[in-house]
């Protein structure tokens, strides 16, 4: 596994937290819950391609296709 991915991985999580306690203090709770639903939706499609290349390098290791 690459070490930059987790850190990017932390960096959205830091920034997204940080930006949703910005907005909750500005009492803009409904924007920080579609901040945190998109830093989340950006997290999964970084995680899913990490997987999809997973199960292709498995593919190619044992000639399954």
């Amino acid at each position: 596994m690459e070490i930059d991915v987790i850190f990017k991985i932390a960096t959205i999580g830091v920034l997204i937290t940080v930006i949703c306690q910005i907005l909750k203090k500005a009492d803009r709770d409904d924007i920080a819950t579609l901040v945190a639903i998109a830093g989340l939706l950006i997290t999964l499609t970084i995680v899913i391609g990490m997987i999809s290349d997973f199960f292709e390098n498995i593919k190619s290791l044992f000639q399954l296709f």
